[in-house]
């Protein structure tokens, strides 16, 4: 009797499909991965074991660095009104003068951290010019004079009926009459309840709840 022959096949496999699925889960992530934006200044943020996750909309971030410069950061991606509701609020009660052109830069700008004088020449750069400038800070230890005041009031203005969460980003080296002074312009505006930006073990930041009383 015959014997059967079985037909051989070949042992190779077509990767294409596999090589096209990778690509297109690495385009995807690509697209769809949010950049931080560059800081202006670097600040070295306590430790701590929390891990609350920082909020990235309806939030303002008030930062100072090790030589207690402090700056002024609004987050709200989902309504990008905000920023110029932000801006008209200050350039009116200030009277800075500002074309329509600089307050549409005010959303590119990451940090404002320069006094409300300086504040039209800031926002007659482009962000990549920005990134170059070193910044002075806004001037906030005279408590006659605490200009940081006037930006967290337009930020509350602006968010008014909706939650704002305020973040204290502060160098671990950082004297305390810059904490002290960025409270206080919270207090003015009746605003008691902040949280700071902390940092995790392997880098992560996270967040740490204060809430002060009306009384103190």
């Amino acid at each position: 009797m015959p014997s059967v022959k079985i037909a051989r096949k070949s042992t190779d496999t077509d990767m294409t499909p596999f090589v096209d699925i990778a690509f297109l889960i690495l385009s995807f992530f690509i697209m769809a991965t949010k950049f931080k934006p560059p800081d202006i200044v670097e600040i070295k943020t306590p430790g701590s074991v929390l891990s609350q996750k920082l909020p990235e909309n309806n939030a303002v971030m008030i930062s100072f660095d090790s030589i207690n410069r402090v700056f002024f950061t609004v987050l709200s991606e989902k309504d990008p009104q905000k920023y110029t509701d932000i801006i008209n609020e200050v350039n009116t009660g200030q009277n800075l003068g500002l074309t329509p052109a600089e307050i549409a830069n005010f959303r590119n700008i990451y940090m404002v951290g320069v006094p409300l004088s300086g504040v039209k020449q800031l926002l007659g750069m482009d962000a990549k010019s920005v990134e170059k400038v070193r910044q002075p800070g806004i001037p906030v230890e005279d408590t006659l004079n605490n200009e940081l005041y006037w930006w967290v009031r337009a930020a509350k203005n602006a968010f008014a009926g909706e939650k704002l969460n305020y973040l204290i980003k502060g160098d671990g080296n950082s004297k305390y009459p810059a904490f002290e002074a960025v409270v206080a312009a919270l207090k003015r505006n009746e605003e008691f309840k902040y949280n700071l930006i902390t940092t995790l073990d392997g880098g992560e930041a996270a967040l740490y709840e204060a809430n002060k009383s009306k009384t103190k």
